[in-house]
């Protein structure tokens, strides 16, 4: 079963800096049906967190009340139809409405009406403290601000009035709500009682609600209500609270309030706002994420290339000592050379073109950094029994090192027509066998 609690803070506010724990709330719990399940008048944030305890309650909806004087109703007659265009005109369409910087006030938008968009002013600064008196309360998770003088029940055709102490909430029909002192409320009378200037209108319906110790404290302002000859007035007697009243308004969808949890405010917004400290992280480490991804996939792609250059490489080598050799491709050019190998092995080193190449390439597997020295072309000659390798190096030293490598494996070699170079030196090696 879900459970909401209406939460009601009382003058004077503490404050939220300082002495926040010093704030008293009137509060009731109402079940899924509407029907009251708790209340509180007079208490602190943890006695009313405790309540929930004892009562074994999670996840209970919380929907603050803010006063009426803290939001300004006002209307927005906008024409445009789609939610962007909306928000965008807002704040232009309101202006002239708001006795102070339109940057520095936030609005929060209602139903549309005949006479346009209702709509809410709070200050910014205000909203964002009440916005965090009604936030991080133990097993309550927050639904919803309203100004309490919105959650009256609509009287049709007029105005609904509420006494609490020394303030009375009114609401029209309309959606406008207001808060006055309530030994003013008489000054109000002929304002009510005044219809559009476009309308005929014999009687003004007003329901008063209040306790009876209210009505008979206000006895002469409501005998002035009544006296204005055009508002017809009806009491409704409250057993208990003016909360109460508000909460099973708003329960039984009696009034239209304005949820001033839109926009920055949003519970949405708020929600994922828990992550804000961690943005720049998040985004630093997506960044290196995306950069750590592009190198790996461009060496990939560098280590295919070169490794699709060397195939080709060692196929053309392949070639030009072989060149009637047409099964042999690029993926089994290794298979077919190490199995020529294995056979030959026992042969000695004047075995032929294949044992030539092995030692030869054995020595070449020696020579530090063997991307100095590069095989141009690679010549045999069977009558002879000789390995040609037309070779560069970045110097003479690497060129005698594989020479003497051969030489101690029982080889011939002979480095012939050297040409000394500004990068290096090139010459002709000739291999043989012993």
């Amino acid at each position: 079963m879900s459970y909401r609690l209406y939460v009601r803070p009382l003058p004077p506010f503490a404050d939220p800096d300082t002495t926040p724990d010093a704030q008293l709330y009137n509060w009731v719990l109402l079940d899924a049906g509407g029907d009251s399940q708790a209340r509180g008048a007079g208490d602190r944030k943890e006695d009313i967190e405790q309540t929930l305890v004892q009562n074994d309650l999670e996840n209970v909806l919380l929907v603050g009340l803010l006063p009426g004087e803290e939001a300004l109703f006002c209307t927005a007659d906008i024409p445009a139809k789609q939610s962007r265009f909306v928000y965008q005109a807002l704040p232009y369409a309101v202006e002239e409405q708001i006795a102070q910087d339109i940057e520095s006030v936030h609005l929060a938008m209602g139903n549309r009406t005949e006479h346009g968009f209702r709509v809410a002013a709070v200050d910014h600064k205000r909203m964002a403290e009440w916005v965090a008196m009604f936030s991080g309360w133990e097993h309550l998770k927050l639904e919803a601000i309203y100004p309490d003088a919105g959650l009256l029940p609509v009287t049709e055709g007029g105005w609904s009035i509420c006494i609490d102490g020394e303030t009375a909430m009114l609401a029209s029909d309309q959606g406008e709500w207001l808060s006055v002192q309530a030994r003013n409320l008489a000054m109000f009378a002929q304002t009510l009682a005044l219809p559009p200037s476009d309308e005929v209108v014999a009687e003004v319906a007003v329901t008063v609600y209040g306790t009876e110790q209210e009505f008979e404290h206000q006895q002469a302002d409501l005998a002035e209500l009544r006296s204005s000859g055009r508002l017809v007035v009806r009491e409704e007697r409250l057993e208990l609270m003016p909360l109460e009243l508000l909460a099973h308004a708003h329960h039984h969808h009696l009034c239209q309030p304005i949820n001033l949890c839109q926009g920055e405010y949003s519970i949405r917004s708020r929600k994922s706002g828990a992550l804000n400290p961690w943005k720049p992280l998040i985004a630093v480490a997506s960044v290196w994420f995306v950069i750590q991804i592009g190198v790996e996939v461009g060496m990939g792609l560098y280590h295919q290339q070169k490794a699709d250059q060397t195939r080709e490489e060692a196929m053309a080598l392949y070639r030009q000592a072989f060149p009637d050799d047409s099964r042999t491709h690029a993926g089994n050019v290794r298979r077919v050379v190490e199995g020529q190998l294995r056979q030959l092995q026992s042969d000695g080193p004047d075995a032929g073109f294949i044992a030539l190449m092995k030692y030869t390439g054995e020595q070449y597997s020696t020579i530090p950094d063997t991307g100095s020295v590069v095989f141009n072309s690679v010549n045999y000659s069977s009558n002879r029994g000789e390995l040609v390798v037309d070779v560069r190096a970045d110097s003479y030293n690497k060129l005698s090192t594989l020479r003497n490598g051969l030489t101690s494996q029982g080889l011939t070699a002979e480095i012939g027509s050297v040409v000394n170079e500004s990068d290096g030196a090139r010459g002709r090696l000739t291999v043989s066998g012993g």
